[in-house]
């Protein structure tokens, strides 16, 4: 009843005075009405009248299965249960103060849809972490409640297949909305890792960055034409890149001149770019 009391509490604050604690206003005359009688009571008084809020408060205790119903649809969420039925006694509330005898005759027919209203609202406004479309949001919810829903009559988890032959969407778009679920509670990359024998983090074991990758690359590309190079070319370039020998230090190992050995490095290092720079253009 705590948390019946405060909703109720909240409610009546909205109202043009404040009212006091629930518990001091259920007047024992009330509890032999019906729920017609006490909504003719909430419909007719003002709000801040204590003998409206005690019909509030007792119509509110009598529906608490119904928001209970509401709320275990939606058990399977991170959402804790205890919120979820905090908010399903808003919708409740809103019922109540909008029943329309002329429209309804039933209070828990007119509050079950307020009901799940409120709590897909609550879901749809306030639980997405990262931006997602309006209809997958909705999507969502309806994966939800239709899972709920197949698991009772099947006796089973109902397959995707079962959930897009309920709700007539594809499997694509049931996929899609599986997969946005996720942004209802995303991972910190710096929580600990459950069932690790140190203290790991998710973050522990993402790669980085590795500068090397970028290099393997290069040289796998390089390697593609490497043989297309004179055997006097690859020597020479093996020796200024893999040996970091001078053009001066190669030439008098090969006893050849220094500006030999610059135009040799030279020819063969623009052969090879035109051949990537080639493969790059076709590839694009």
């Amino acid at each position: 009843m705590a948390a019946i009391s405060s909703v109720t509490a909240s409610v009546a604050e909205s109202g043009p005075g404040s009212v006091a604690p629930p518990q001091r206003m259920l007047n024992k005359d009330l509890t032999g009405l019906d729920d017609r009688a006490l909504l003719n009571i909430v419909r007719l008084l003002p709000r801040a009248s204590a003998r409206r809020a005690a019909a509030c408060e007792l119509l509110v205790s009598r529906h608490q299965g119904l928001v209970r119903s509401c709320v275990r649809r939606y058990m399977s969420s991170v959402e804790p249960a205890e919120d979820l039925m905090q908010v399903g006694y808003v919708g409740l509330l809103r019922a109540i103060n909008n029943f329309d005898p002329n429209i309804c005759r039933s209070l828990a027919t007119y509050a079950q849809p307020c009901i799940s209203g409120e709590i897909k609202r609550h879901f749809r406004d306030r639980r997405w972490q990262i931006h997602v479309k309006r209809p997958v949001q909705e999507l969502v919810l309806e994966v939800r409640e239709a899972t709920w829903r197949l698991t009772q009559e099947l006796g089973r988890t109902p397959t995707e297949s079962d959930l897009a032959r309920h709700l007539g969407v594809s499997g694509d778009d049931l996929r899609q909305a599986q997969q946005a679920e996720m942004a209802f509670q995303p991972y910190s990359l710096d929580a600990p890792l459950a069932g690790q024998p140190y203290i790991n983090t998710l973050a522990d074991y993402l790669g980085e960055e590795d500068s090397r990758l970028e290099h393997m690359l290069g040289m796998q590309a390089v390697a593609t034409h490497w043989g297309e190079l004179t055997p006097r070319e690859r020597e020479i370039l093996l020796m200024h890149f893999r040996g970091d020998m001078t053009q001066t230090e190669i030439g008098h190992r090969l006893r050849i001149s220094q500006m030999h050995v610059s135009r040799l490095i030279t020819r063969a290092l623009g052969y090879l770019r035109s051949r990537l720079l080639d493969l790059e253009e076709h590839a694009s």
